[in-house]
């Protein structure tokens, strides 16, 4: 498999010589390597350039493009360009195009305006992916693939009419079997929702007055999930027939949550994804104050950043990923989009170093003068002069940066199961399954741990210190026989909402815990859903200690268990906050003090060293080095030691 330098990290750049003319690319390539870059990123949404009208290719203008990168020493990652399907295609074939939640066919004049489960798509895709592999899957200086560009994004996912439509009964007769058995698992005794007839099943959008069936909408996501997967898999197996030794990845994108990424990364060599800082602050919503943002809002927020490298590290298993588009400069297409601080793109390629990534490649190389990127900066100007972030590229030294291993010893565990689930019933408006993750992420990160963002089945892969499940809501017999396992060697702690329903989606017969009712030694006795307004006191058996919950609480009955905190006023007075049996937590209400408290606890016990960090500085160890990130614009002083603002510090 050709590779790049195995030992530090690579940089590279998205580049788009079809937007310039010929004769500038021999010096922005000269540019790029002067610049310090070893490879360029081509072709991701170039279909109609290499096929401008059906079955006519003009590939001049991409051997040439190449020719003069690999002059230069660049090497190239190409891409299929299947994420922008050109207007002779969808004239052809106008079937090709998604249906939207309101039942409107989307239009050509974007991308990603197909659906996902069309055959006919599907062959298009098959047909120019074999073409452009046949062209350069044995070029020496063609060092990988990627496919699409970013799957799902912008509510693309989902199509509810045409194949999709069609094909979501097929999927769902081959899943259950009978119709027996899908009335049961729906709960279609409610609302008269029983189906005779595959055939009547439709995608769940349009549902009258009401929200969908859940365990029906749930299934669907599950069903999008797996087109895409096919999607995918359709154009990795042309590569590796045409192009074997080399890598195929995806580049995926901030909280990616509209399939599971553990099923469609799982036949990549590695995954990638694409990080801008700024952009992923409304990724916030309504949990966090406009101060806070406003604080982050020239660097981004330190934990939703890592958060990010966390879990594609996960995805493979503790694997090595790739950047394959880090902010610059301003980008286009957040509702807000200020200039990032100075030293931005050098601390956010060193942030991403240190959580695992081997390649961090900018987009873009110059800012677009036409369509829908006008407004987003690149390395250069539009008028070709170097914009800020090329200075910082340029006094960036990879070379510094090792790839070493990352060996987190706390775990937190992830499902896209339990994260749909969540969503589509969140009893909260201001509350959703990343809200609450966060929660228990930041307070490991503000106590400067480094963790695994993992699946609950990849436990069997590695013997970890401690074990959080923040919002592990959907449980299965696996998941919960894995767990029992993991308690006899490792603490747990479990956050809200854990084990509520079963795989289908209902609610376990027995109740919450069902599952895992010996495990955890306590029953649901109820929970309570807050107002912005409302508030939960919550006080700490042993310590005195009170802690204030907002927007959810959970109180328990003990069995097995003991209570470590129990609320003190309201509805639940008395019951159990957070319980305890021997070395699992289950911690019910949603308090950052609280959290952050319980699972210090955890961590001590468990033998892992913790800090109390100021705002916005945070601790990553990669190997033997610690790098230490400051996220402020302000210097910041910790253990004697003063961080300047916007910056990072290696510490061996």
């Amino acid at each position: 498999m050709s590779t790049l330098n195995n030992d530090t990290l690579n940089i590279g750049v998205c580049d788009y010589p079809e937007h310039v003319p010929q004769n500038e690319w021999g010096v922005h390539a000269e540019q790029q390597r002067a610049l310090g870059l070893t490879y360029v990123r081509l072709a991701e949404f170039s279909w109609a350039k290499i096929e401008p009208k059906d079955g006519v290719f003009d590939w001049q203008w991409l051997d040439e493009a190449v020719a003069t990168y690999v002059a230069k020493g660049l090497k190239i990652v190409m891409c299929t360009p299947t994420a922008t399907p050109p207007a002779w295609l969808v004239k052809k074939f106008p079937h090709i195009l998604a249906v939207d939640a309101q039942g409107q066919t989307m239009r050509f004049g974007s991308r990603r305006h197909y659906d996902h489960a069309s055959e006919t798509y599907r062959k298009e895709c098959k047909r120019i992916t074999t073409e452009i592999a046949k062209r350069y899957g044995q070029h020496a200086d063609v060092i990988g693939w990627q496919t699409d560009n970013e799957l799902g994004h912008e509510g693309t996912a989902v199509s509810y009419g045409g194949a999709s439509a069609e094909r979501f009964p097929k999927w769902l007769e081959a899943r259950y079997q009978t119709l027996e058995a899908l009335n049961e698992a729906w709960g279609c005794a409610f609302w008269s929702q029983d189906y005779s007839d595959w055939s009547q099943i439709c995608p769940p959008n349009l549902t009258a007055v009401r929200q969908p069936n859940p365990s029906q909408a749930l299934d669907y996501q599950r069903f999008c999930s797996d087109m895409i997967d096919e999607f995918q898999q359709l154009q990795i197996e042309v590569l590796r027939a045409l192009s074997p030794d080399r890598f195929i990845t995806h580049n995926f994108v901030i909280f990616a949550q509209e399939f599971d990424l553990y099923k469609v990364a799982k036949n990549l060599d590695f995954v990638a994804w694409d990080s801008y800082p700024i952009g992923m602050l409304e990724f916030f919503a309504t949990w966090e104050s406009e101060e806070t943002k406003t604080e982050f809002a020239r660097t981004g927020h330190p934990d939703l950043v890592s958060f990010n490298h966390d879990l594609y590290r996960g995805i493979k298993g503790g694997k090595d990923f790739w950047i394959m588009e880090q902010q610059c400069g301003h980008a286009n297409w957040a509702q807000y989009n200020p200039l990032p601080a100075k030293g931005a793109v050098q601390l956010w390629t060193a942030q991403a170093w240190a959580h695992g990534a081997s390649c961090v490649t900018y987009f873009r190389w110059r800012a677009s003068h036409m369509a829908q990127e006008i407004m987003h900066s690149g390395l250069l100007q539009q008028d070709g002069r170097a914009d800020r972030g090329y200075q910082e590229v340029k006094d960036f030294d990879p070379s510094q940066f090792a790839l070493e291993k990352v060996d987190a010893k706390v775990a937190l565990l992830h499902d896209y199961n339990s994260l749909w689930a969540y969503n589509l019933q969140p009893h909260n408006k201001d509350l959703n399954y990343w809200h609450q993750f966060m929660m228990f992420y930041s307070a490991l990160r503000e106590l400067g741990v480094d963790v695994d963002i993992i699946h609950p089945e990849q436990l069997t892969d590695k013997q970890y210190a401690l074990v959080v499940a923040p919002a592990l809501t959907l449980m299965t017999d696996k998941t919960a026989s894995i767990l029992n396992l993991c308690a006899k060697s490792c603490p747990i702690v479990f956050g809200p909402r854990t084990a509520f329903r079963h795989d289908s989606g209902r609610v376990a017969n027995k109740g919450q815990f069902e599952f895992i009712e010996e495990l955890v030694g306590i029953k649901l006795a109820n929970f309570d859903s807050l107002r912005p307004t409302l508030e939960q006191t919550i006080r700490c058996t042993n310590h005195n200690t009170d802690f204030t919950a907002k927007l959810w609480c959970e109180s328990y009955e003990v069995n097995s268990a003991v209570a470590t905190h129990t609320y003190t006023h309201g509805p639940m007075a008395g019951l159990a906050a957070v319980t305890q049996k021997d070395k699992v937590s289950v911690i019910g209400a949603l308090s950052t003090g609280l959290i952050s408290s319980v699972l210090m606890e955890a961590l001590r016990g468990a033998g892992i060293e913790t800090y109390r960090l100021p705002k916005g500085l945070r601790l990553s160890k990669r190997g033997n080095t610690t790098l230490v990130q400051n996220f402020n614009q302000q210097a910041v002083e910790w253990q004697g030691v003063t961080y300047p603002g916007v910056s990072f510090t290696t510490l061996e």
